[in-house]
């Protein structure tokens, strides 16, 4: 962590020939804004993975790896916090997906990955404004169940289609608020854009942690990313951490406008077991209920172990009927070492 002073360089520019274009509005801005002193921090990281075991997967020689580091600048203007946050990551330019199990269909060569800008209101709450890499109240509580490494639907390709996840997008504001009590609130938006959402979307997740060992949550949202294709989602989870063991129960619901057949149900459980300061075991199972035809049915164990800023980590996950086919029945590892920085 370093600091820049910005104070310090006031005076470098020679503002005369300007004087004369905009001075009202920077006269303006300067009357509306003090900038305190910036705070400039670099933080990353670095994994290696290890994939392989599902034979309906190209994971080529089965390594691969992924990196990050994100750029942040903090400071204060009228005692409201804003803080810039700037991601280059290598998985965008080489079209990955996600940690080391799928690639996009095309190689993109754009390495700033997630950007945004915040606003902290101090007891107000907070807003974000995410050009790329944000998340709403149902996006962020997709499966909030009790892990080691990764969740039991994960690591298996083509297992995740299915999820009830709400809508996120390039462009998104969420605002957060956390009261004493432990309630706290999550709103998203985004406007509506043909690229993202033909209809603005919102969603709003609503979580308590006022009792000692106890997170419980529910969260919705109205998606029509494509006109006239409206479905109504919501999920609510509870967890309970005492001693060395951490359970959860999470349920989520999908309708589709006009009583499509495409409604789906889901319903998880996480089980995990603190070994150790160190050493984490755990267990997961995740179904996706349809209307007709069979349940997609998701089951993993994990385990991690930490070291410092070094994580090693692994799954086994077995996900049968795969997007509601009967025949498509798979199971997958992952391996993985990560540093924090």
């Amino acid at each position: 962590m370093f600091n820049i002073n910005i104070n310090k360089y006031k005076g470098v520019f020679n503002m005369n020939k300007y004087t004369k274009i905009g001075l009202t509005a920077l006269a303006g801005s300067l009357v509306a804004g003090s900038v305190s002193a910036a705070t400039l921090g670099v933080s990353g990281g670095a994994a290696m993975y290890y994939s392989g075991g599902d034979d309906k997967a190209n994971t080529g020689n089965g390594w691969t790896m992924s990196d990050s580091v994100t750029f942040s600048a903090s400071g204060d203007v009228n005692d409201i916090g804003v803080t810039l946050s700037i991601e280059l990551d290598g998985d965008a330019a080489s079209g990955k997906t996600n940690s080391g199990t799928s690639y996009s269909s095309t190689t993109s060569m754009n390495v700033v990955d997630s950007h945004s800008i915040s606003f902290d209101f101090g007891d107000a709450g907070s807003l974000t404004f995410a050009g790329h890499g944000g998340d709403g109240a149902m996006s962020a509580k997709d499966d909030v169940m009790p892990n080691a490494y990764e969740e039991a639907w994960d690591v298996v390709s083509g297992a995740d289609a299915g999820i009830i996840n709400g809508h996120s997008g390039n462009n998104m504001f969420t605002y957060k608020y956390s009261h004493d009590s432990g309630v706290s609130l999550t709103i998203g938006y985004i406007n509506a854009s043909d690229a993202v959402t033909d209809v603005s979307y919102s969603d709003m997740g609503i979580e308590y942690t006022g009792v000692d060992g106890l997170t419980v949550g529910y969260a919705q949202g109205d998606v029509e990313a494509v006109t006239n294709t409206k479905s109504d989602e919501h999920t609510m989870y509870a967890k309970y951490a005492f001693g060395p063991v951490t359970v959860g129960v999470q349920t989520s619901e999908k309708d589709v406008d006009g009583g499509s057949t495409s409604d789906t149900e889901s319903t998880s459980m996480g089980l995990t077991y603190q070994v150790s300061d160190d050493l984490t075991v755990g267990f997961g199972n995740h179904t996706i209920e349809y209307n007709s035809g069979e349940d997609q049915e998701s089951t993993g164990v994990s385990a991690s172990y930490t070291m410092g800023s070094l994580t090693i980590g692994g799954a086994f996950n077995s996900v049968d009927n795969i997007a509601n086919t009967n025949t498509n029945d798979r199971s997958a590892y992952e391996l993985g070492l990560t540093f924090a920085f």
